[in-house]
């Protein structure tokens, strides 16, 4: 090492300096992505690409949901057509004909690429970040209410620590099977959620996920398999094709919505 001296508490001041700054920056956003799987990492891209300002938030310590898994914890990752398109547009090498219209590739290349371009795009992320509410007002949903997620493990006697607000033009629900925002905002609002997905049916659950990309509720998209959850709808296992069509949709549509039609229909110049 050099001859400077390494004072620990420069070391803490620079990630607390760093990381309040960024925060501060980011308490008001066009777009907040809850989840940064399948779907989340493709429509926190494809957001930031068209020149929103994205926030994703994710409640794991680790970023890419259940794209690092496959199936039963083996790290192959399968898509069919034409998802795979988002998957070359990536730059991920180990994608790979398997059958008919099947593609294998590698889950962590895959997760790690595609959050990597949402990253390179200018999408930002809050990890280890549980959102527990949402921002209401008479015209729709405004943002998320949110915590350190160990705040949940927290012992029964400490009695309440305070989330923080964190407002945006548009939320987009990509937590997964339970559509967590969904029906959070669902149960405290007034609109209608499953809020779980039904037994495995693939064919029919890759359709509905992405027919079911929707607005659910004005400010609020749910998107990858919070759509089917959502809704109550079949679950299709392993197969990622859709989830990532679906957060192209749910950016499209984000980005229509915030007034930056132009850019939704350019977005994809975002993925070369």
């Amino acid at each position: 090492m050099g001859a400077f001296k390494l004072d620990e508490a420069d070391i803490s001041k620079a990630i607390i300096s760093s990381y309040l700054e960024e925060l501060h920056g980011l308490t008001e956003t066009d777009v907040i992505v809850v989840g940064s799987g399948p779907a989340g990492s493709v429509a926190a891209r494809k957001l930031a690409g068209a020149g929103a300002k994205t926030l994703i938030m994710e409640r794991n310590i680790k970023p890419g949901g259940g794209m690092f898994l496959g199936g039963m914890l083996m790290n192959k990752l399968v898509v069919e057509k034409p998802a795979e398109r988002i998957l070359i547009e990536a730059n991920v090498n180990s994608l790979k004909p398997y059958k008919e219209n099947l593609f294998v590739a590698d889950a962590y290349e895959v997760s790690v690429k595609l959050l990597g371009k949402a990253f390179d795009a200018g999408a930002k992320m809050l990890n280890g970040v549980e959102v527990v509410d949402v921002i209401y007002r008479k015209d729709g949903i405004k943002g998320v209410v949110a915590n350190w997620h160990a705040v949940s493990e927290l012992p029964s006697w400490i009695t309440c620590v305070d989330p923080l607000a964190f407002k945006s033009k548009m939320v987009i629900d990509a937590t997964g099977h339970r559509a967590e925002v969904a029906k959070v905002a669902g149960e405290k609002i007034g609109f209608q959620v499953e809020g779980r997905e039904g037994s495995m049916w693939a064919e029919e659950a890759e359709k509905a996920t992405v027919e079911n990309t929707t607005e659910i509720y004005p400010g609020l998209i749910v998107a990858g398999m919070a759509a089917n959850g959502a809704f109550g709808l079949p679950r299709m296992g392993p197969i990622f094709g859709a989830m990532f069509l679906s957060g192209e949709k749910a950016a499209k549509l984000a980005l229509e919505k915030i007034g930056k039609k132009k850019s939704a229909e350019s977005a994809e110049k975002a993925y070369l």
